[in-house]
C-alpha cells in the first residue's frame, strides 16, 4: 500500500507534559483519513507537526515520499494544503479579494483560483464581505484558498465546527468529493458520527497515543460487543452469568459485557444446566461512538 504521510515514533512535549506520544501515522494515498479523539487528546499538536510548523521533540515525519525537514519543507508545503483552527481570511475585503491575494502570493493562474472556489461552491458568494459570511462559508472559503494550489494532500483540523447540519452535509460530500479527484484529505475531528460517513480509514487518538488505525471493518471486527440472553429467569440469569463476567439486567435479558464466541458458549450452557431456559442469544448492535468510547475508556485494542 502506497502511503501519503507516515510518522515514526512521533513525539511532542512541553516540559514535563507529553501531548503526543510516540504517533506512528499510515495515511494511504488517496483516501479520506479520519483523525479521531477526545478534544485535547493531541490530534492538532499531531497535524502541526506533520506539517512542519511545529518542531517534534522526538520522531519522524514522511510526506509524498520525503522526509519532512528544514531543506525540503518549502516544496513539500507546495503540494499541500491546510486548514488549522481558525478559517483564514480578511474579514474587511471579499472572497474574491482574500483570494486574489493567495494568488498574488502564490503565483497561481486565474484557472486555478476559479477551480478551488467552483470545488466549494462558493461562487456566488465572492462579492460579499467575509465579516459577513457564515462561520460555514467562512470555513468553505478556507478550503478554497488551499485548494488553489492544486494540493495532493489536504489537511483539514475540525473544519465541521460550529456547522449547522446542512453546513455539516456540504463539508461531507465536499470531502468525499475531493477523494473522488484524486486529493488525499486527512482530517480530524470528534464529530465521529460525521467521520464515519466520510473517512475510508480511521486513527484514534486517546491521551497522545494512536490506539487504532485501518479501515471501519477492521476497528469493528477488533472490538467485542455486548451479548444479550433472553432467558426464563433473568435475574437468576444474571446470578450465574456473574460467574463468567459483567452481567446486567436488561427486562427479560441479561446483558454479557463482550464476550468472545467462547464464553459465550460456556454461558447457554450454565444456564442450562442450572434449569434456566434460553429463548434467545445477539450481539448488540454498536454504533462508532460504542467503540470509541469503548476504546477512549479502555486504553485502546
Amino acid at each position: 500500500m502506497s502511503y501519503i504521510v507516515t510518522t515514526e515514533n512521533l513525539t511532542k512535549r512541553y516540559r514535563d507534559r507529553t501531548v503526543v506520544d510516540g504517533v506512528d501515522l499510515r495515511v494511504p494515498t488517496g483516501c479520506v483519513y479520519g483523525f479521531l479523539g477526545p478534544n485535547g487528546a493531541g490530534k492538532s499538536t499531531t497535524l502541526k507537526m506533520v506539517l512542519s510548523l511545529i518542531r517534534p521533540t522526538s520522531g519522524a515525519v514522511q510526506v509524498l515520499g520525503q522526509p519532512m525537514t528544514r531543506q525540503t519543507r518549502r516544496d513539500l508545503l507546495g503540494r499541500i494544503g491546510s486548514l488549522i483552527e481558525a478559517p483564514p481570511g480578511y474579514a474587511h475585503l471579499t472572497g474574491a479579494e482574500n483570494m486574489r491575494l493567495v494568488q498574488r502570493l502564490l503565483g497561481l493562474e486565474d484557472a486555478q483560483v476559479e477551480h478551488a472556489v467552483r470545488t466549494v461552491r462558493m461562487n456566488d458568494q465572492m462579492d460579499k464581505k467575509v465579516g459577513h459570511y457564515s462561520l460555514g462559508m467562512k470555513q468553505r472559503l478556507g478550503i478554497a484558498m488551499a485548494l488553489a494550489r492544486r494540493p495532493e494532500l489536504l489537511v483539514l483540523d475540525e473544519p465541521s465546527n460550529g456547522l449547522d447540519p446542512a453546513g455539516i452535509e456540504e463539508m461531507r460530500e465536499l470531502l468525499r468529493g475531493l477523494a473522488e479527484d484524486g486529493v488525499t484529505v486527512m482530517v480530524s475531528s470528534h464529530l465521529l458520527g460525521e467521520i464515519d460517513k466520510t473517512a475510508t480509514v480511521l486513527g484514534i487518538l486517546s491521551g497522545g497515543r494512536m490506539i487504532f488505525q485501518g479501515t471501519r471493518d477492521e476497528l469493528f471486527a477488533a472490538s467485542t460487543p455486548d451479548v444479550l440472553l433472553d432467558c426464563s429467569a433473568p435475574e437468576r440469569a444474571q446470578a450465574v452469568l456473574s460467574r463468567i463476567g459483567p452481567a446486567t439486567l436488561e427486562g427479560s435479558a441479561v446483558r454479557l459485557a463482550g464476550p468472545g464466541n467462547r464464553a459465550v458458549a460456556g454461558a447457554v450452557a450454565a444456564l442450562v444446566g442450572d434449569g434456566i431456559g434460553v429463548h434467545g442469544v445477539r450481539r448488540d448492535e454498536q454504533t462508532l461512538e460504542d467503540v470509541f468510547a469503548e476504546l477512549t475508556s479502555g486504553g485502546g485494542l
